[in-house]
């Protein structure tokens, strides 16, 4: 043993999140417990796939236990296409990239002025339509900057121009918004717990709003952050003289600015809550019961970087296991965070793919067995 010491009770969780690009947070988990278990055979592993409110949410529900449910919705190009959300009991997951994610765009095609939320307000309404009392909303990895105005539309609100007539759908037809009617919104959502779960905490519109941050991501040029940025305040003004001052004080709340103002529209007209997606999804999984159990916790994710510390899935596990006193070590394939940064966030060390394999594009093709590698070095250093 050269580094920890785990005594020979040692029980070992893995919660990671997914290496993008390369690996699902569940083939992370099964190919550092195959490569625990060469070095360590008959090792306890308990695997908890995480994430934090973006792309991977339902998965990580469904590893956890929840029933994928798929339903053919809009998706950011008003096609159909078909998307999945988690249900166990009345607890619903539901994520809204699989309706209006960046996934659903062809090829270097993007669509910042036209994408729209019409899907993700579908996906909800099914898991209305499912018995959801609680449903955990994860927003992030959305091809669109459109308020959460499709969402509405599909939930009954109703958004006009001047000669009454619907107005375009994406963020940049909310320009010619005069009207705003929420009258006919599913009254269902008034007895459900909707929690808006997300890893930023921008506001709607401004220097750190969805536009400018996160515009240029989904093919945004300088001049489509402008018309987007002020789209989106003409949209909370038509909001705000519909509903009253509380609506001007969301587009200023943590979270209204994630998924491309989506959680605006949730936190304004739908009741939501925030909360970071990465407490939220813990809860939800089962973490602490599994936590109790370890003696040494494995997370990660594809690159930790200082990202990774404001929000991120390893972050949010090494908070909640320091908490604890249980160890944790860390494995991705990118290491951008110095030893101190590390130990800061509560991870003893950190296990790059990059230390085996520099090539980044053979790092990710080769993911898995690297990983196998890497986790092998974890069990010689700390379980050995």
């Amino acid at each position: 043993m050269t580094d920890g010491a785990v005594s020979r009770s040692a029980r070992v969780l893995v919660a990671a999140d997914k290496f993008k690009g390369s690996l699902t947070a569940v083939q992370v988990a099964e190919r550092v417990t195959a490569g625990l278990r060469q070095v360590v055979p008959g090792l306890e592993v308990e695997t908890l796939p995480v994430a934090d409110g973006g792309d991977g949410t339902v998965a990580a529900a469904v590893a956890a236990g929840f029933e994928r449910r798929e339903v053919r919705v809009a998706g950011p190009l008003g096609d159909p296409v078909t998307a999945a959300y988690a249900l166990r009991g009345t607890t619903a997951v539901v994520e809204m990239a699989e309706a209006s994610g960046l996934q659903h765009l062809p090829p270097d095609t993007f669509a910042p002025l036209t994408a729209t939320t019409y899907g993700s307000g579908e996906l909800l309404r099914a898991a209305l339509d499912a018995g959801a009392a609680t449903i955990v909303f994860g927003v992030g990895g959305s091809a669109t900057t459109d308020g959460g105005a499709g969402m509405l539309e599909a939930l009954g609100a109703a958004f006009l121009d001047a000669d009454g007539k619907p107005v375009t759908r994406g963020g940049g037809g909310l320009a010619d918004l005069a009207t705003a009617d929420l009258s006919g919104l599913d009254a269902r959502f008034a007895g459900v717990d909707l929690i808006l779960a997300s890893d930023v905490d921008n506001p709607l519109t401004g220097p750190k709003g969805a536009p400018a941050v996160y515009g240029p991501q989904k093919g945004a040029s300088p001049d489509d952050v402008a018309a987007l940025d002020a789209a989106l305040a003409h949209y909370a003004e038509v909001l705000t003289a519909a509903t009253g001052p509380a609506a001007a004080e969301c587009a200023k709340a943590p979270g209204a600015g994630a998924a491309g103002g989506i959680g605006y529209g949730a936190l304004v007209a739908l009741g939501a809550r925030f909360r970071p997606g990465i407490e939220v999804m813990l809860d939800v999984l089962g973490f602490a019961p599994a936590l109790e159990k370890a003696t040494l916790v494995i997370t990660g994710e594809g690159s930790l970087d200082e990202q990774t510390l404001h929000g991120k899935a390893p972050a949010g596990v090494a908070a909640a296991a320091r908490a604890r006193g249980v160890e944790v070590v860390a494995v991705c394939g990118r290491l951008a965070l110095p030893p101190e940064a590390l130990g800061r966030a509560g991870i003893r060390r950190a296990y790059a793919l990059a230390s085996l394999e520099p090539d980044p594009a053979v790092s990710m093709a080769q993911a898995g067995p690297l990983l196998e590698r890497v986790a092998a070095d974890i069990a010689r250093d700390f379980l050995a």
